[in-house]
């Protein structure tokens, strides 16, 4: 390439022309010291992770080389071995040992198998299936992790081919309702954007995912691919740049076009682009890079890198797509024509046992749809059979149960004859007890009407002995005060008569002195037994006059109850007869309140609660 001309750093290292007799000693005993002949490595793949042991002295293209083999990749100048070094990555260099690279010094040490270039159009440069899946899955979670700006409604339309190519064709009967609930499959920021529930967005990515029936898993990753090659952040690498010593920060995009100018705020519409068919000359010394177009008229365009590391890295992914995009434009070499046509034949085989899969599960279906219809006649001409027959059986039973019913009818009609003769006989009872009832009635009206004076008699009765009932409380209480009068006359005779017969009928006393004493007191107590028998009589007297009139009113309360007790009887009864007669008018009885029929049971009850 002559107008590609390619500027690096020497650095002459110094060596000394002899050395000291120390450092030969050291020599020695390093020498003598075990050096570990194998390194274990750690390769992560996008879908896989694999570990080897490695020889020391392996070259980085040893170990991509094994890598590939192990994968099954042929298209190898697509992909890199990527690993982390301080605050940046790095790619594996195939032409300097692995241990001499500034790899990380764990043990594993770990290595990324990713996609280092990437191809203009998909669908003519990426042969083989494992290269198309490869990408497939790296450009998948670029979208996903939004390193790759994707629309809405694009974002749902990638998801549907990558559901596609995961689950195979739309089954209503066993994608249920929330079988995309554990997968992801749309940028976070889509997801936030609209306030969608995740039920919502997984009928939006199934209304796509229904319409890609009959699309094959290569199939759908490719579309998948193809749909994101048209996005402006695809395999883009982007770095952070000044444009002059000013610090006027820039970003500096590299893809397979060529380099492009960003602002730092906005990735997606470059400010200028120098396409690798228009760039004469990238060079770069220390920190600052160059960039000479061919046309010798246009200005050169300078920029500045802050680290060295960084710049190593520019310059490597500028060769690599440069290289790429120089190749694509020549005749392809005999092994990618090989491979081409292996995969050509291999998709067309797979066409074919597709179309015959297709067509075998066509005629399965068909077949499947012809038992359906089969059994469902079947099941139908046995519902017909059974119903048949059923109609037959009910048609016989019908037959039989109308006999019976003919029969049945005959005899009712005997029946109806013997019950019309015995409603005849029943009508004539009827009227006599009509009459009957008649007479009852007018016996009932009779017995009220006695009922009712003998309830007015009552009346009567019971205040006539309220009357007595209030005498007798009067004459007890006469009684008490006759009593009370009697014990005070008998103490005022005690305490008169005693002074005037101790004045008056005292005798002389006699010479002695003691028997006149014993004769007085003799007297005295005759006078006074005399007196208290008297009083004693008297009060006996009382009490048993009282004892009797209290006798005579308990009969009398026995006697009222008892007559009271037969007068609520009679009521009853009478109450029974009007519920037992027929639905005729009867006058009312005169109402007679209860309470006047007790004022005078009431009256002579609280009378003996009192005594």
């Amino acid at each position: 390439m002559d107008y590609w001309g390619i500027l690096r750093p020497f650095v002459v290292n110094h060596r000394a022309t002899h050395r000291s007799p120390f450092s030969a000693k050291m020599s020695i005993l390093g020498l003598k010291k075990k050096q570990p002949k194998t390194f274990k490595v750690k390769v992560i793949t996008m879908d896989a992770e694999m570990e080897f042991s490695c020889e020391v002295k392996w070259k980085g293209k040893d170990l991509f080389d094994l890598v590939c083999r192990t994968i099954g990749l042929r298209e190898t100048w697509f992909f890199g071995l990527r690993y982390t070094v301080k605050d940046t990555y790095a790619w594996l260099k195939t032409e300097k040992r692995v241990l001499d690279q500034e790899v990380p010094k764990d043990s594993p040490i770990t290595f990324h198998f990713l996609a280092k270039f990437f191809p203009e159009k998909v669908e003519e440069e990426l042969v083989q299936e494992i290269t198309q899946h490869l990408f497939f899955l790296q450009v998948k979670k670029q979208i996903l992790d939004e390193e790759i700006f994707c629309s809405p409604e694009a974002s749902v339309l990638l998801a549907s081919y990558a559901v596609q190519a995961k689950y195979g064709d739309y089954d209503p009967n066993f994608h249920k309702p929330g079988f995309l609930a554990q997968d992801e499959l749309l940028p976070k920021r889509v997801l936030m954007q609209y306030q969608m529930t995740a039920d919502m967005w997984e009928e939006k990515i199934t209304a796509w995912y229904a319409e890609h029936r009959g699309i094959a898993r290569d199939e759908a990753e490719m579309d998948y691919l193809k749909i994101a090659q048209d996005l402006e952040m695809y395999g883009v690498s982007y770095f952070s740049i000044t444009q002059n010593k000013r610090d006027t920060e820039l970003l500096l995009g590299v893809d397979a076009q060529g380099l492009h100018i960003y602002n730092p705020n906005s990735k997606l519409n470059p400010n200028k682009s120098f396409p690798w068919s228009g760039i004469r000359n990238i060079s770069y010394s220390e920190k600052e890079f160059t960039i000479k177009p061919l046309d010798k008229k246009k200005d050169v365009f300078k920029f500045y890198s802050s680290q060295l590391r960084v710049n190593k890295l520019i310059l490597q992914l500028c060769i690599g797509n440069h290289d790429l995009f120089m190749r694509r434009r020549k005749v392809d070499s005999i092994e990618v024509q090989q491979m081409k046509a292996q995969a050509k034949e291999e998709k067309a085989r797979k066409k074919v046992e597709r179309q015959i899969l297709a067509r075998e599960k066509q005629m399965r279906e068909e077949a499947e749809r012809a038992k359906e219809e089969m059994e469902r006649r079947l099941f139908q001409l046995q519902d017909e059979a059974r119903l048949a027959n059923e109609a037959l059986l009910r048609s016989e039973e019908t037959a039989d149960l109308l006999a019976e019913k003919a029969q049945i009818a005959e005899e009712e009609a005997k029946l109806l004859a013997h019950k019309a003769a015995e409603a005849e006989q029943e009508r004539q009872r009827l009227e006599v007890t009509a009459l009957k009832t008649k007479e009852e009635k007018r016996l009932m009206e009779q017995k009220m009407r006695e009922a009712e004076q003998l309830a007015v008699k009552l009346v009567e009765q019971s205040e006539r002995r309220s009357k007595e009932a209030d005498h007798l409380k009067q004459d007890l209480s006469e009684a008490k005060d006759a009593e009370r009068r009697a014990k005070q006359k008998l103490l005022e005779i005690t305490k008169t008569t005693y002074p005037l017969i101790a004045a008056y009928s005292s005798p002389p006393p006699p010479p002695d002195g003691g028997d006149l004493s014993l004769e007085s007191a003799s007297v005295r107590m005759d006078f006074k037994d005399t007196d208290m028998k008297r009083l004693s009589m008297e009060i006996e007297r009382e009490r048993l006059e009282y004892m009797e009139k209290s006798k005579h009113l308990q009969d009398q309360l026995k006697e009222l109850k008892s007559e009271i007790e037969s007068l609520k009887l009679e009521e009853q009864q009478a109450g029974m007869f009007a519920h037992r007669g027929e639905a005729r008018s009867y006058p009312d009885p005169p109402y007679v309140p209860h309470s006047n029929r007790n004022s005078a049971y009431m009256a002579q009850m609280a009378y003996f609660e009192e005594v």
